[in-house]
């Protein structure tokens, strides 16, 4: 942000809500001003896509960039978080080559190795062809090297160039760079791979798990509204009870009451994401293991069954 946005608050960064929230919170310590575009909120189900849920909304980013020409950088969440959806390639294509826009598209792929086919997927394919790209990727997902605090940026030259020469000296420990040169070996590579495509099973076999417990009690777990593209699924909780005739819908105060009686009595942390745009009533689960997902599940029904 400080290479290419200009502190005081006289220029500003774009996001795409609901998107991490620590893109606004770093603007806030640079003094930028932050510009809000919210991704697509409507659709029955999460499918992404084009024009599906938490897609972009390209036309209403162009016309942001179009009238107020002090957005410098635009953050996009691919997959997304707490979405769990991607952003197609051709969407972000044409935000790189749109020509009102003279900054730089930033796509943060921290989750894009859960994806279903993150080599056709990933807009990493991008970076040869456009100067105005920067793809971010982590070793603390995919790579469970979340301690080691080891981000990447891929870009091309001009704009690494400028990025290797504003940063900290030095801000890389001996420690660090061996960890993430082992994980980043053939060997070790396909060993995560492995892994990721393990954790995409188990996912689907977590959502089919979820709606088969609420056909067998009803207790309130509505259908996944997110792309299920990341290493975790967002699921709305629905009102315990309907309202007159009317359907159940989701419900933030109950998700927030079940999410708080699962970590603090049961030792179960998931993420209530209720308070986002279009996320009414969600809690995001994260994927584990096949003991630790059964546990979900169990724990899950017990809250829900009192709350």
């Amino acid at each position: 942000m400080r290479v290419c946005v200009a502190p005081g608050g006289s220029e500003k960064i774009l996001i795409t809500p609901p998107t991490y929230g620590m893109y606004a919170v770093c603007a806030q310590v640079n003094d930028l001003g932050v510009v809000r575009v919210p991704l697509e909120l409507s659709g029955d189900k999460g499918e992404g896509g084009e024009n599906g849920r938490f897609s972009i909304q390209l036309e209403k980013i162009k016309k942001a960039v179009t009238v107020d020409p002090s957005i410098k950088l635009i953050f996009l969440c691919s997959p997304g978080n707490p979405t769990g959806t991607l952003i197609s390639l051709s969407s972000i294509r044409a935000l790189l080559e749109f020509p009102a826009f003279k900054g730089i598209v930033v796509v943060d792929e921290a989750y894009i190795d859960f994806a279903d086919d993150p080599k056709t997927q990933s807009a990493s394919s991008l970076v040869k062809e456009y100067a105005n790209i920067c793809v971010m990727q982590t070793l603390s997902k995919s790579f469970g090297l979340a301690a080691i605090r080891l981000g990447i940026a891929l870009a091309q030259p001009p704009l690494i160039q400028i990025l290797t020469n504003t940063k900290a000296p030095y801000n890389i420990s001996t420690p660090t760079a061996f960890l993430a040169l082992s994980a980043l070996s053939p060997a070790s590579v396909s060993l995560m791979q492995s892994k990721a495509r393990a954790l995409v099973v188990s996912r689907a076999k977590l959502l089919q798990s979820l709606l088969e417990l609420e056909d067998r009690t009803g207790l309130g777990i509505g259908e996944s509204i997110g792309g299920n593209d990341a290493n975790f699924v967002l699921v709305p909780i629905l009102e315990k009870e309907p309202v007159g005739d009317k359907q159940r819908l989701p419900s933030s105060p109950r998700a927030n009451k079940i999410y708080r009686a699962l970590a603090e009595e049961h030792g179960v942390v998931v993420r209530f994401r209720g308070n986002e745009p279009g996320c009414t009533g969600c809690l995001r689960i994260t994927i584990g293991t096949e003991e630790e997902n059964e546990a979900v599940l169990k724990k899950l029904e017990e809250v829900m069954n009192i709350i």
